[in-house]
């Protein structure tokens, strides 16, 4: 079984949900701080985690970004993010990221997370993303990147 065997990818990715996406992750000890709490800072990693496996499933790969399959080489920068921590994860806790799109502008997509422990909210996130091109300048979204980031699986 290769990394690109759909089935695989998407149990490893989380799944697309009605209003965006879905990602399970575990705590593990690495991510928390001496007391089994986690670190704020790998908030940030669980976040990340979301939004990446997120545009994986919607069909945009950082790998082909990199490359330059869409005429130049393109990379993701986030440009703004808002956190509120409300409760803390522990360690060997399930949680789940939510992600959603709120709005695309341009070469912007703004994005609403949430983490969660069961129906318990831990950190809720608004982030602003960009895509640039290799002269670090912004690029307009293609169409059907919007589409796929704004469709509503049925």
């Amino acid at each position: 079984m290769t990394d690109t065997d759909d089935s695989l990818v998407s149990g490893i990715s989380g799944r697309l949900t009605a209003t965006g996406h879905r990602l399970k992750a575990r705590v593990y000890f690495a991510d928390t701080d001496f007391t089994g709490v986690v670190y704020h800072a790998r908030y940030l990693e669980f976040l990340e985690r979301g939004r990446s496996d997120f545009l994986r499933l919607a069909g945009v790969h950082h790998t082909e970004l990199a490359e330059g399959k869409h005429g130049e080489r393109l990379a993701w920068v986030v440009r703004r993010m808002e956190i509120d921590f409300q409760r803390p994860a522990r360690i060997d806790d399930i949680v789940t990221v939510d992600t959603r799109v709120e709005r695309i502008s341009g070469a912007r997509i703004f994005m609403a997370q949430e983490l969660l422990r069961d129906d318990t909210l831990l950190v809720s996130a608004r982030v602003e993303a960009a895509i640039i091109g290799a002269s670090g300048k912004p690029r307009r979204f293609p169409r059907e990147w919007a589409a796929a980031f704004l469709r509503r699986p049925g």
